[in-house]
């Protein structure tokens, strides 16, 4: 499923019209909200990127997710969680809306433009997860470094190569795939002996990348 289009959404003209929002820059690494704080917003990424990060009982943390410009966050607050189910940073300069969970509610039903956006970004979501979780399940850590660093980089066939525009350690990758840095630093490794990636302080991403998920389809067939 393809990223949902947002370009009619005026997020500025939005808060002016809802009367209530906030637009507010951060620099790199400045946490947006902490796993345990109260829900009580939602929130839209005008410009950046920024990690979604877990952490279990025991202490231990893992990346669930890179969220980019044109993505909400926070819409936990919407089904009646009281909690933030998880922390958010900054993984570069961002720029970053905040709705309040009363703005959003009278939004959806008297604003069909953000309605349609906030649907289908749902939708949208719903889907990745889905796929994340196939991949979890099935598919090798190998594959599932080779279609992050896809995702990440955007990469369509339409693109001979394309850089990855954002902050990405071998141990963020690490904790994305769910595997050890050493074996990430052993696939990129792989990858750019094959061609299929160049990194030297950015990641370049080829389409020819998509060859280690064919074959490892075709080896499952």
């Amino acid at each position: 499923m393809e990223k949902t289009d947002i370009s009619d959404f005026d997020c500025r003209a939005f808060i002016a019209t809802q009367g209530e929002g906030s637009i507010s820059k951060y620099e790199e690494g400045k946490t947006i909200y902490r796993q345990g704080d109260p829900a009580d917003a939602a929130f839209f990424i005008m410009s950046g990127a920024a990690k979604v990060i877990i952490h279990s009982e025991q202490g231990k943390a893992a990346m669930i997710a890179m969220l980019e410009a044109g993505d909400f966050f926070g819409e936990g607050c919407m089904d009646g969680s009281l909690l933030r189910q998880s922390t958010v940073v900054t993984a570069n300069k961002c720029e970053i809306a905040r709705f309040s969970r009363a703005a959003v509610f009278r939004a959806l039903k008297d604003d069909l433009v953000f309605a349609k956006v906030f649907l289908m970004f749902l939708l949208d979501r719903n889907e990745k997860l889905r796929r994340d979780l196939v991949g979890h399940l099935f598919d090798s850590s190998e594959k599932r470094l080779a279609r992050v660093l896809l995702s990440l980089a955007n990469n369509g066939l339409a693109n001979q190569s394309e850089f990855i525009d954002i902050p990405i350690t071998q141990e963020t990758l690490a904790m994305m795939v769910g595997t050890t840095r050493q074996h990430i630093n052993e696939f990129m490794n792989k990858f750019r002996k094959f061609g299929y990636i160049d990194y030297n302080g950015h990641i370049k991403v080829r389409n020819s990348l998509m060859n280690v998920i064919l074959e490892h389809d075709e080896d499952s067939k």
